[in-house]
């Protein structure tokens, strides 16, 4: 007898829409899983068997052949097993096979019959939903990152037995709990602690507002780490697209499992991370902290410490807004929006330009600057020095707190979202070429700035448009649309380093 039951593969972070059809026929004993599955999903023969008997149902003593369709999709982890036990349970006719219909299954199986949590069930809730499938089981303590996505039934089951009963009708489980509305908390770090450092912070509300990467440079102590720290303090709240974007990846990670993620996440991986930790990688691939700091910032505290390969690695995400992975003639896509901050010290010691602290040679500094490439540093589109703050600013009052800060940011953004409505950029920092072309007006003082500091090549095509889609943020956060000559004149100063200070002339 053939049984069919739907459930879903995540393929990078999309769902993938899976049959598992099983056939039990006379024959020997046996229990085989065809259809390209990895280790997870051989073993799941195993736990399948002994789940059905601790159950109380009868395991079929026949040759039993479950194939997971389309075979050329490779089918990674435990979530089909729940699947594939109610299919054996039809096929062998101690349960109705018409009952599955309308039906998707999604969910990790415990030896005993309980049903255990399996990493990506909100992209599986997503492929129900995008299929028209009307119900989704799955296991009770993920049924609330389910009941995220409008448009299905989550059946919330805790036991193979309560899996059966409810695609039958006899019992269905209760509803999910509704997820009550976010509340806004305040943030454990603000800018009113921090003392002095008025163009760092005025910096910061620049790179929030835009969605621009920001490099910090200075001494030792000075405060980069402490400032960055404290920058998703001020950025606006998510979108709820976006809200579910980082939810997914985080459950596809394996890394959430409850409510929706409201505040923009904030990664600061060690600086011996490696490549494929740091954009995703390994077998299976997994996604990396690129990937997981989608929607927020990637935030790389000793930067020049980091591996170069490693930090090569983010030159294309950083640009395409996406990473490709590549393993065994599979490819998998994962979303890598994200602001890239940054914080290094100009020197070996740490100290150079500091009176006569440096200690370093002037090979020493060349060697410890090339470990950040030009490509990459053309891609920052803020370069902030940061340098020790004088006595009275330590005992003055804060220059501005993280509440004020974030007020502006949002009307900003704000400002942006209905310039930008119907195109696929949410921000200026992800204008591409043909957006710049057609978003950004510039008066003619500020085109002739542009224009000096482009002909004195102290700009490359790439660098000029950074250059514009920040100065479209100032002057948003002026309350105008069109960019003036001050607004490029404070773009370019906050990319110094890589535009040289003579771009400042008029």
């Amino acid at each position: 007898m053939l049984a069919r039951v739907t459930t879903f593969a995540i393929d990078g972070v999309e769902p993938r829409r899976i049959f598992v059809e099983v056939d039990i026929r006379p024959g020997l004993p046996a229990f085989t899983i065809v259809g390209l599955g990895d280790i997870a999903v051989r073993e799941s023969r195993e736990r399948v068997r002994s789940a059905i008997l601790n159950s109380d149902y009868e395991f079929p003593q026949r040759r039993i052949t479950a194939n997971l369709a389309p075979a050329s999709l490779r089918k990674v982890g435990p979530g089909f097993d729940v699947a594939v036990a109610l299919a054996v349970l039809a096929a062998s006719g101690q349960l109705d096979a018409s009952s599955l219909a309308g039906v998707a299954v999604y969910g990790e199986l415990s030896l005993g019959g309980e049903l255990r949590a399996a990493a990506g069930t909100l992209a599986a809730a997503e492929g129900a939903r995008r299929h028209r499938i009307p119900a989704l089981i799955v296991p009770a303590q993920q049924a609330r990152e389910a009941s995220l996505i409008d448009g299905i039934r989550v059946l919330a089951v805790s036991s193979l037995r309560a899996a059966v009963d409810a695609v039958t009708g006899r019992r269905m489980p209760p509803a999910p709990a509704p997820i009550a509305a976010a509340t806004e908390s305040l943030p454990k770090l603000d800018l009113a602690e921090v003392r002095g450092h008025a163009f760092p912070l005025e910096a910061m509300q620049i790179a929030a507002a835009g969605g621009h990467n920001l490099i910090f440079e200075g001494p030792p102590g000075t405060g980069k780490t402490m400032l960055a720290r404290r920058l998703p303090s001020i950025l606006p709240p998510m979108t709820r697209s976006e809200a579910l974007e980082v939810t997914r990846v985080h459950s596809v990670a394996g890394l959430h499992s409850g409510g929706l993620i409201t505040t923009p996440p904030f990664r600061a991986p060690h600086h011996t991370i490696s490549a494929a930790g740091l954009v995703g990688g390994g077998n299976p691939p997994r996604p990396g902290e690129a990937s997981l700091a989608n929607r927020g910032i990637l935030f790389l505290d000793e930067l020049s410490e980091f591996q170069r390969s490693t930090v090569e690695a983010l030159r294309q995400p950083l640009e395409d807004g996406r990473v490709t992975i590549v393993r065994g003639q599979r490819a998998l896509v994962f979303p890598t929006r994200f602001m890239l901050v940054g914080a290094t010290n100009p020197c070996p010691c740490g100290y150079a330009g500091v009176g006569d602290r440096c200690s370093c040679s002037e090979v020493d500094i060349r060697r410890h600057q090339r470990r950040l490439s030009g490509p990459l540093l053309d891609r920052m589109d803020m370069h902030v020095d940061v340098q020790r703050p004088t006595g009275e600013d330590l005992l003055a009052e804060p220059v501005t707190d993280s509440a004020t800060a974030r007020e502006l940011v949002t009307e900003a953004r704000e400002r942006q979202r209905r310039r930008l409505d119907g195109t696929p950029a949410n921000c200026n920092g992800e204008l591409d070429a043909g957006l710049i072309q057609s978003k950004i007006r510039l008066d003619d003082g500020g085109q002739a700035v542009l224009s000096s500091a482009y002909l004195r090549g102290t700009l490359s095509a790439r660098g000029r448009h950074r250059v514009l889609r920040v100065a479209q943020t100032i002057a948003d956060l002026d309350g105008h649309d069109l960019v003036n000559r001050a607004d490029v004149h404070k773009a370019l100063s906050l990319r110094q380093r890589f535009a040289g200070a003579e771009t400042l002339v008029a």
